[in-house]
């Protein structure tokens, strides 16, 4: 992952009559889509890859994307029925650019070798190369044909797609969406590439972070919106040109995507979110990487992938996206943050769990068994108060310590005292589930709520 810079953006709030421009022609696939993970191993308590194997199944996690193709991982993903994208590194593309036998060679080792017993499904060739080390765009086609070029030849073309994660910095005036446009310098390699994505009928891979778009922009978008949190329509970003209303961040950043892509008249070809997360913690420069903040943007994330809530420009067709990461990566290198985007610690124990009740079991496995019922930060006082009430009443929950003079009546409000009693009623029904739900007021955590008392 590479931290994007990304341009100055203007959420225009007010809405302007202007005729809605013209839409892209993607189609949504016959695929379902889905929540994946992207699967890094620079962290100290690596696990086998049988154990990673194990691990995933557990989880339910049916899709995952590694930075490389390694052989023991590729092995150990055997028959297990989990789709995977593997990575041709950066420092591989000259030598596969410049040789049809290199390309060849290399899909023999690292695809046919696998597949079918590994289900790979993509290849994703360098990682946002052109943002990155733009002087070595022009071996990124090369690269691309030569590989293509050996799936053909090993018939395996039609089952796996090739494509080459992007990040969003090579998209400018992003805002509002229906302006955007990629930088021009890049456009020459971006139409080769997006000639062939259609092609192929492959995805454009892009890496897109609402976090690094919140933080790099002084408060110009609003927390709210990187979040995806319910919004009043008065905070809603309206793209003036299209009338079109955006609820959230990474809406706009795909649908910016799209909009650049008509710009080079390709409309048929799809976005794949290769990444998307947010950090849990930082240094003092990075005061909105929090656990909750990244639990919140994660769970909403995946509702409203798996509600196929679509684009405002694509109703019709949802992006599935991978989120970053699976692991905590200790041993990545500075600002704090970057070491702190994994759902989990590398000992495989969460760093949170999910609120993801609704929304299918993607990880809704608890490693630890160790999982409690509290009150949703922002629930209004009075819905609060009337679940409190239902679950200390016909609920029958134990709320005896939350009575004056009780041990836990201290701190002395409808916050606390609903954690204490949704927990006790979320413990009672031995967490079954939709017991920590109470019309969306509660949430599960691994956090215990009687240190809320201590």
């Amino acid at each position: 992952m590479e931290n994007p810079k990304l341009m100055v953006l203007f959420f225009l709030l007010i809405l302007l009559p202007s005729p809605l421009s013209t839409v892209v022609k993607v189609e949504q696939g016959k695929d379902e889509p889905y929540v994946g993970v992207n699967v890094g191993t620079d962290f100290s308590d690596v696990l086998s890859p049988e154990e990673l194997a194990s691990f995933l199944q557990l989880q339910k996690i049916t899709h995952v994307r590694l930075y490389d193709a390694d052989d023991k991982i590729l092995k150990a993903l055997a028959k297990t029925h989990i789709r995977v994208i593997i990575s041709v590194p950066n420092n591989q593309l000259i030598a596969i650019g410049s040789s049809n036998a290199t390309a060849a060679a290399w899909i023999g080792r690292n695809v046919a070798a696998y597949y079918p017993e590994t289900l790979i499904t993509a290849l994703a060739v360098g990682d946002e190369i052109l943002s990155t080390i733009p002087s070595s765009a022009p071996l990124l086609m090369p690269a691309i044909e030569s590989l293509y070029s050996a799936l053909v030849a090993a018939n395996l073309h039609t089952q796996i797609k090739i494509s080459s994660p992007n990040s969003f910095s090579i998209v400018l005036d992003s805002f509002p969406p229906s302006q955007a446009h990629f930088n021009q310098t890049l456009s020459p390699v971006i139409s080769q590439l997006l000639k062939f994505l259609s092609r192929t009928q492959s995805p454009l891979m892009m890496n897109l972070y609402p976090y690094y778009v919140f933080m790099q922009n002084n408060g110009v978008v609003p927390l709210d919106n990187s979040l995806f949190k319910p919004l009043t329509p008065t905070k809603e970003m309206v793209d003036s040109n299209t009338l079109l209303h955006y609820t959230n961040v990474l809406d706009a950043m795909i649908d910016s995507v799209y909009f650049s892509m008509k710009n080079l008249n390709v409309t048929d070809v799809g976005v794949l979110v290769t990444e998307t997360g947010w950090p849990t913690k930082g240094d003092s420069k990075e005061p909105y990487a929090t656990i909750d903040n990244s639990n919140t943007y994660n769970s909403n994330l995946i509702k409203h992938i798996l509600d196929r809530s679509g684009t405002p420009l694509h109703p019709e067709l949802t992006s599935s996206v991978y989120l970053y990461e699976l692991f905590n990566e200790d041993l990545r290198s500075p600002p704090i943050s970057e070491a702190h985007w994994g759902l989990f610690y590398g000992n495989s124990t969460p760093v949170y769990l999910l609120h993801v009740l609704g929304s299918g079991s993607f990880l809704a496995n608890d490693t630890t068994n160790q999982t409690y019922c509290i009150a949703t930060n922002g629930t209004d006082t009075k819905m609060l108060q009337t679940a409190l009430d239902w679950a200390c009443g016909p609920g029958r929950a134990n709320c005896e310590e939350i009575q004056a003079g009780g041990n836990c009546y201290q701190p002395n409000n409808v916050n606390n005292h609903a954690s204490y009693a949704f927990d006790s009623y979320y413990q009672k029904e031995k967490k079954a589930p939709g017991s920590c739900d109470f019309k969306g007021a509660a949430m599960i955590t691994t956090t215990d709520p009687s240190k809320l008392f201590a």
